[in-house]
Parts: C-alpha cells; structure tokens; sequence
C-alpha cells in the first residue's frame, strides 16, 4: 500500500476531509469523540501529513534533525552542542525538534524537512518502523538497536554498565544492596537494569525489594520517592550500605535525601550513579560514578550520519562506561 493521504482517513473515518483536518489540527470545532475517532483512524493508518504539500525528495535541506520529546537535564544540551559541531565542520545546519507527539515527528521526516535524523524519543515505537524505512533518509537512533541500510544506532553499553555496577558495588564489602532505577521502558533504563540484576544474580545476592525505588533518571523524582520511604517505612525497614543509582540525576536526588533525614555519605550509605554529568565531580560528596560520555555519543550519530548521506550503510555502534571513583564510595578502611 502506497503513503495513506487524508482522502483515505476521511474514507476509513466516515467523515469529510474538512472534519480530518480539524481533528489533525486541533481545531475546536468537533466534539471530543468526532476528534478522538479520527485521530484513532489517523494512527491506525499511520497516516503521515505532508507539511510541505509537494515531494521534495529530490532536493537536499542541507540540514539534519535531532528528534527528541524533551531537553531537560544536563544530558541534552551537551549532546546537541556536540552534534552542532560536526554539522559545522560538514557544512549542515542542526534542527532540534521536540515533541511528543509521534505524527509530528513522523511528519516532519516524511515532509523532507531534513536530509537526516538523530533520534531520541521514545514516543516513536516499533510500529512506525516500517514507515520510517519507507521515507527512505538515513537516521540514527540513540535509543535503541535499529540496523538497516538507513538506519544506524549509536547507543551506550547501558547493560555492561548495570553490570559493573553491581561488580564494583559487591566490591566494597556489603551484600546489602540498594537500587533506584531509570525509565524501565527507555533503552538505557531498560539496559542498566537488566544489566544491574544480571550482575547481582551472578554473585548469587539477592536484591531485596523494599530497597528498589523508581526515580525515573529525574532528580526531583527520585527526593519525593526517597522522602516518602524514609518518612514511611524507616526506621523499621532500615537502609542498604550501597545504593545505584540509574543516572547521576537521581543519585545526587538521593543523597540530598539521606543527608536531609541525617544520614552521612558515604559513611553510613555510599551511592554510585552513572553519566559522570558535570555536577558529579563538584556535589558534596563529589560522585562516584560510570562515566557514559554524552559528548561522545552526539559526535559518533552525527559523524554516523554524515557517512550514511555519504553513501556508506547502517551499523551498530556501542560505547563502553568507565568507573569514576569519588568520594560518595569511600571504602570503609578509608576512614
């Protein structure tokens, strides 16, 4: 089946190509469930609006696209810079579009706004794979482990590092293990988690579940999760000697916490994160962590990408972690 136009929702819906456009423009002239019968038709289809209204497939933007659902945190800022750099050197301009929303991601490659794309954004799903393949430009996914001719991934070790994690964490003395995951739906979530379990499985220690907290890699997230098992369930249930921590954000969330209800880092509790993000080595303790180069990951997809335009297929490529001891995991014997 060729590219689904309006004329094919509006077909499929049973309503006018005016009501289509309506609901795909979010103006309030419908009811909720005229524009939510539509929009669940448009989806289905996998319909693709044609922002520019004419093919473009023969002429080259000059420009590539970073797709992401947020820049919030310190990890989007130094991945766009990076990126922005080689587009400098290579003469393309960088476009960062954020959304949430997957018809306007999908739109906007369909519509040849770019002449590639970097992605990071988990609102596009194995469902507009095919689709994706069909707009026939190179992209490269930070996010998961996509390979085609036109598709390329560049993406952390996320499971080696969950799995050093754990390594180094044993390493120190204790079997009382604590853990505060990431998005467990996202790659690196997912990756350092299953990463993290496998390690400690292989040491045949358990993790116990009152010591498992969801911090969703978001530092404000993980105070509020903390908070609340210290305010409900501490003392009775105590503390781990040793927590990880998904990423540096919600590592330094946990120690503002510990340190907040009076527990002392690393002394009584030592934290590990991962990301080694610029605040790690200046934070009071300054943080341990494993160290997954956001700069590095920017530079390797946009250089990918520009080998792609250039004629070259799609690969994997994966960047190993490195530990970076401070001081939130003095040893014991250091004291």
């Amino acid at each position: 089946m060729g590219q689904v136009t309006i004329k094919d929702v509006a077909r499929e819906a049973g309503v006018s190509i005016s009501t289509v456009s309506n609901a795909l423009n979010d103006v309030d002239v419908l009811t909720p469930e005229t524009k939510a019968h539509v929009l669940e038709v448009a989806e289905r289809l996998h319909y693709i609006p044609n922002l520019n209204g004419r093919n473009l497939k023969t002429k080259a933007t000059k420009a590539i696209g970073l797709f992401v659902s947020s820049m919030s945190g310190a990890y989007y800022g130094e991945l766009a810079d990076s990126i922005q750099r080689v587009c400098d050197k290579r003469g393309y301009e960088l476009n960062v579009f954020i959304s949430r929303k997957s018809m306007s991601v999908m739109a906007n490659v369909f519509g040849r706004r770019v002449d590639g794309g970097i992605f990071l954004n988990e609102m596009i799903t194995e469902n507009h794979r095919e689709s994706l393949k069909e707009a026939g430009i190179p992209m490269v996914f930070l996010d998961r482990e996509w390979i085609d001719d036109k598709m390329s991934s560049v993406v952390f070790d996320s499971y080696q590092a969950g799995f050093d994690a754990a390594t180094y964490l044993l390493s120190l003395g204790s079997s009382r293990i604590g853990y505060i995951s990431g998005i467990t739906e996202m790659y690196d979530g997912r990756e350092r988690h299953r990463g993290f379990m496998d390690g400690l499985a292989q040491a045949k220690t358990p993790l116990n579940p009152d010591w498992m907290w969801a911090g969703y890699f978001n530092r404000a997230e993980t105070q509020k999760t903390l908070t609340r098992y210290m305010e409900e369930k501490y003392p009775e249930k105590g503390l781990p000697d040793v927590i990880f921590a998904a990423n540096d954000e919600s590592a330094i969330g946990c120690i503002e916490i510990l340190q907040k209800c009076g527990i002392k880092v690393p002394e009584q509790v030592k934290v590990l994160g991962c990301d080694d993000i610029e605040l790690a080595q200046w934070f009071n303790p300054k943080l341990s962590t494993i160290k997954t180069s956001m700069w590095e990951q920017g530079k390797l997809a946009a250089e990918t990408l520009m080998d792609m335009l250039a004629g070259q297929t799609g690969k994997l490529e994966k960047i190993p972690g490195i530990l970076v001891e401070r001081d939130s995991t003095k040893r014991w014997s250091e004291f």
